[in-house]
């Protein structure tokens, strides 16, 4: 039936239905392109519709490539897996979104690498810091040849990246050799610990160690970095990681802070109690969420600013 109606389309028609149709892509050619360029992709992570639209126009606005993030407890909150490709894949189509866009699970475990393998998403992290490194490397092996056979890019982890608050785990630097042989077994990006940690930077944070960021990339080759915990990273540190050759930068609590921030300023203010009329209630979530659009959406363009993949789609 489709090659039948194929065949009755004219030519430009046929040319201009693959123009406007709007498809999730692999990471691995904008990462490497990224790292050949020395810039870095944003990889930033959505929670709801507001995340992930506003992400989404700030990429075709920057005319940036962009990888959205979605880890299990945030795919189990926006409904499952399923769920996530469905709304993506809409709003690509009818925000008319022409940048690459990356669909990507962040921190994922074996099983659910698979899962999202099989549902539609374009690149999968299969996060095996909590195995040996013999392990990480035999799974790793595995979930290369799943994704190679769908076209879907694999960001593998060496070391553990730590958290707030734990301030023992900032100190756990990954070893170049480990990464080497995860990335051996033909993976598109590599996460380490190189002194970065998921949720805001402690007083005491010393900062990456951009000495084993070089020994990393000398034993990984071309196979791109990722550097997890993007937020609160001065500027300056993460314009030196890009000259170090990371090509990924994974953005997820300062987006939070922002959306958080805007909308308590908001409430503060009463504005959700202003208007008198159904359309004009300031508790419609259509104006509630408002300020914290509009904050996720500038301060993910502050990023693409820094990370300099403005203008590289």
């Amino acid at each position: 039936m489709i090659l039948a109606w194929l065949q009755c389309l004219e030519v430009t028609e046929f040319t201009y239905y693959l123009e406007v149709t709007h498809v999730l892509v692999s990471a691995t050619e904008m990462l490497q392109k990224a790292k050949a360029g020395r810039y870095a992709v944003g990889h930033f992570n959505i929670n709801n519709l507001e995340w992930a639209k506003a992400v989404l126009e700030a990429a075709q606005e920057c005319n940036s490539p962009v990888i959205l993030g979605v880890w299990a407890g945030a795919g189990k909150y926006m409904g499952g897996y399923k769920t996530v490709v469905g709304m993506v894949n809409g709003l690509l189509e009818d925000l008319n979104i022409t940048v690459s866009v990356a669909l990507h699970l962040d921190h994922g475990n074996y099983e659910d690498c698979f899962k999202c393998i099989d549902v539609g998403f374009s690149s999968v992290m299969f996060d095996g810091s909590r195995y040996t490194i013999e392990e990480n490397v035999a799974k790793t092996k595995e979930l290369v040849a799943a994704c190679k056979e769908k076209g879907i890019s694999l960001e593998a982890e060496v070391g553990f990246i730590g958290i707030e608050d734990d301030v023992s785990s900032i100190a756990e630097l990954s070893n170049h050799r480990e990464c080497k042989m995860v990335a051996d077994m033909g993976i598109d990006c590599l996460a380490a610990g190189i002194g970065n940690i998921h949720g805001k930077y402690p007083d005491n944070w010393t900062g990456l160690s951009f000495d084993l960021l070089e020994d990393i990339q000398k034993a990984i080759g071309d196979v791109p970095f990722v550097l997890h915990g993007g937020s609160g990273i001065p500027d300056y540190m993460l314009r030196k990681a890009i000259s170090l050759g990371v090509a990924k930068i994974n953005v997820n609590t300062e987006m939070q802070l922002a959306f958080a921030k805007a909308t308590k300023e908001y409430i503060d203010a009463g504005k959700d109690n202003e208007g008198n009329t159904y359309l004009s209630k300031g508790f419609d979530p259509r104006y509630l969420l408002a300020p914290g659009f509009d904050a996720i959406k500038s301060t993910v363009k502050e990023k693409m600013e820094v990370f300099g993949s403005i203008n590289k789609a």
